[in-house]
């Protein structure tokens, strides 16, 4: 697999496509040109090879839809923070608010257990019936959809819920997080993962989160009488005989995604009868399975959940949380200065440079030596304890602490019954 950087140099025009290897060549040329290759030839196998190139390249950014659909934008990452990294570093993760949503849902989780080692690649996964997108194609949709506080969101073809849980993080408590999917085992595992999610992720005390709920059903059979949403997001590749029907679905000055015609598009609905369409980059997703109707010729309508109004109770708990929370921050603040400094994931050890003040140029090599003078002190056992000296200075490498829940130390330091913290931590185990 060629990254992003290394097709954007074999380009036509990039300076560098002579020093590229010949089937990278063949690859970025089908990529400029906008032609498919010949089946089972070269070019075929090297455009195989070919990931998007991002969507601020203007000609390079074109890309193979095959290609797409699969990932391979960025490289694989040795754990969440690393393939975050890399998203960000190819401009897929744009905005604060997705990268942090990124970080806190850990795409393993969404994983089965015997494909975890393939979970920070930037590649599509598919299980029976369980599938994940690419994480550049959900990067991509995050950024799309522009999410803010408090609106609704639908999702359709929820699946595992990675999405719908990470959209969850930045909807907050006052938003609506709906999903239908079309298999229930796939709903099963969704909740399932949802559940862990909530009794064991740090992240959900870090957020406000705005839970998601999942019902079966086909897409397409969504009854007429139901809300319409801030945004949607269509997991599916939708004909084009559906695209109005998909556009009912939003409110005025709400946005759509959605995989229409090769092409994931974004739609925002700027009047009762007025759109703003804008085409973000070519991708191949399977398509939208038809409703199958009921032997009376009718199709079996999906009703989405209510919209619900949330208790006094919990309102009181929402607000209580809110306050600690900012209580915590406080105290960062003036314990650190901002809080907003990064622990680093490892203390690198000081490697001590030694200062060179003579270079000798021979032929094709180079000598560096170190010129005494009448200040220095070249003994060896000054040298030898200069350098025990500097070994005792220099911290070993060690990884980080295990990062502290500050508001769950915080609730059960409260004077207050063992019942009521744990329904402020939403009984969370830990």
């Amino acid at each position: 697999m060629f990254t992003a950087a290394e097709v954007g140099a074999a380009l036509p025009g990039s300076g560098r496509t002579r020093d590229a290897p010949e089937e990278l060549q063949v690859a970025a040329q089908a990529v400029r040109t906008r032609r498919p290759a010949e089946p089972g030839g070269r070019a075929a196998a090297a455009a195989a090879a070919v990931p998007p190139l991002g969507p601020a390249c203007g000609e390079r950014a074109y890309c193979l839809s095959v290609i797409l659909n699969m990932g391979g934008a960025v490289s694989a990452g040795e754990d969440n923070d690393e393939l975050i990294d890399n998203l960000k570093e190819a401009q897929y993760i744009r905005t604060e608010l997705v990268e942090q949503a990124f970080r806190a849902i850990d795409r393993a989780d969404y994983y089965l257990e015997e494909f975890k080692e393939n979970a920070y690649k930037d590649l599509a996964w598919k299980h029976g019936n369980i599938h994940l997108s690419a994480p550049c194609i959900y990067s991509e949709v995050m950024e799309a959809l522009d999410l803010q506080p408090g609106l609704s969101f639908l999702n359709l073809g929820s699946g595992t819920g990675y999405l719908s849980s990470m959209v969850g993080l930045i909807l907050g408590p006052f938003g609506v997080n709906h999903g239908v999917e079309l298999h229930s085992d796939v709903i099963e595992y969704a909740k399932q993962k949802l559940d862990f999610f909530i009794r064991t992720s740090d992240s959900f005390d870090k957020f406000d989160f705005c839970e998601p709920s999942f019902v079966t059903g086909n897409c397409l059979e969504i009854s007429p009488d139901c809300s319409q949403y801030d945004r949607v997001y269509c997991g599916a590749g939708v004909q084009k005989e559906h695209e109005e029907y998909m556009k009912n679905l939003l409110k005025v000055g709400g946005i759509l995604v959605m995989p229409l015609e090769e092409k994931l598009t974004k739609i925002t609905r700027t009047g009762p009868s007025a759109w703003e369409t804008k085409k973000i980059l070519a991708v191949s997703f399977a398509p939208l399975i038809q409703p199958c109707h009921s032997e009376s010729g009718k199709s079996r309508l999906v009703q989405l959940p209510p919209v619900a109004v949330r208790s006094l109770q919990d309102l009181a708990r929402i607000a209580i949380r809110g306050t600690i929370k900012k209580v915590i921050h406080q105290e960062t603040v003036s314990k650190n200065g901002n809080g907003l400094k990064n622990t680093p994931r490892f203390k690198r050890r000081r490697v001590r440079r030694r200062r060179m003040e003579t270079i000798v140029f021979l032929d094709k090599e180079v000598f560096a030596s170190r010129i005494s003078n009448p200040s220095d002190d070249n003994s060896c056992e000054d040298l030898e304890e200069e350098r025990r000296e500097e070994e005792e200075k220099t911290p070993p490498e060690t990884k980080p602490d295990p990062p502290v829940n500050f508001l769950r130390q915080k609730v059960l330091s409260l004077p207050l019954p063992d019942p009521l913290k744990y329904y402020l931590l939403y009984y969370r185990e830990k």
